[in-house]
């Protein structure tokens, strides 16, 4: 589970071959106790939550970085490692 991005205590992470659960490209996020799993291309959570707080920071981030996230999922998805993404500021 490579980490692509942290910011604020909220790492994000990609699983290597993960479309088979969720069916939709997506993001783990984790920050303190909580996990969550959200999909790029609307920033839904798909499983778990986080704080209202880190959620918001988390979809604020996903949209700023989609392609770049799309881009990451293929390689991931592939089995390759994943690029780092700027975190947000």
């Amino acid at each position: 589970m490579p980490t692509i991005s942290m910011f604020y205590g909220i790492l994000i992470a990609l699983f290597f071959r993960d479309d088979v659960q969720h069916k939709v490209p997506h993001i783990h996020a984790r920050y303190q106790g909580f996990k969550a799993s959200l999909a790029l291309d609307d920033g839904e959570v798909l499983a778990g939550e986080l704080p209202p707080r880190q959620l918001r920071m988390v979809q604020v981030w996903i949209d700023l970085h989609k392609d770049e996230l799309l881009a990451d999922w293929d390689l991931a998805v592939a089995g390759e490692e994943p690029y780092k993404i700027a975190p947000l500021q």
